[in-house]
């Protein structure tokens, strides 16, 4: 049985795969977890061979090619992408670069997130309906960054993105608006959604594109 990396800065989707891994008739051999690319990359020079859940969206690659990078890297390990929203163009592209991409989404039901642990683990890949149904589409899914972000976003939500795009964490930026983690990760979903971007570094880039954050306060 092959190892697993869980690589998530969700505690609630960490634990809820831990108990869906656990609960498997194939016990995974090690539960590993992984906050960040640094830390991922570590546990991947120990165990090249591991199945990968990451979220995409909540780590700090700054574009996709990092991803592939990665997994050229380490080729025999497989990958199951696990998050709230993923772009079109972006699966596309990382569908594309490999097959050893699967995609299933937070809100899928368990038998598909199972379905999917099930397929990577024999290495195989697997997408669920919901993503299959997105890459079928002909419609465009999503925003257009070029809009001025008060088309776009709310104030509430152009302020959250400067914050982000400062480099503040989740934690920091709920710290200094006295709200809890939950409603600014929320915040921060609603606005990748909006914008169509996957990581920090996109979103940063429409956040100076737009004015909300200039290149002097950027670079201070």
């Amino acid at each position: 049985m092959r190892e697993y990396i869980i690589a998530d800065n969700q505690d609630i989707s960490k634990a809820g795969l831990m108990f869906l891994l656990c609960q498997r008739k194939e016990v995974p051999r090690l539960l590993l977890e992984a906050s960040d690319k640094g830390e991922l990359i570590t546990r991947l020079r120990l165990h090249p061979q591991a199945v990968v859940v990451l979220d995409y969206t909540l780590f700090d690659f700054a574009e996709t090619y990092e991803l592939l990078a990665l997994h050229e890297r380490f080729k025999e390990a497989a990958w199951i992408l696990f998050s709230d929203e993923l772009s079109a163009p972006f699966l596309r592209q990382v569908l594309l670069g490999s097959t050893a991409f699967s995609v299933v989404m937070k809100d899928n039901s368990k038998e598909e997130i199972e379905a999917a642990i099930r397929c990577a683990s024999h290495g195989e890949r697997y997408i669920c309906n919901h993503v299959s149904n997105l890459l079928l589409s002909a419609a465009p899914v999503s925003a257009h960054p070029a809009r001025p972000a008060s088309q776009v976003l709310t104030l509430t939500e152009q302020s959250i993105l400067r914050e982000i795009a400062l480099g503040k964490t989740t934690k920091e930026i709920a710290a200094e608006k006295n709200l809890s983690f939950h409603t600014i990760n929320s915040h921060r979903k609603n606005i990748f959604r909006k914008l169509g971007v996957n990581n920090v570094h996109e979103a940063t880039k429409y956040a100076m594109r737009s004015g909300i954050v200039d290149l002097a306060e950027y670079y201070i």
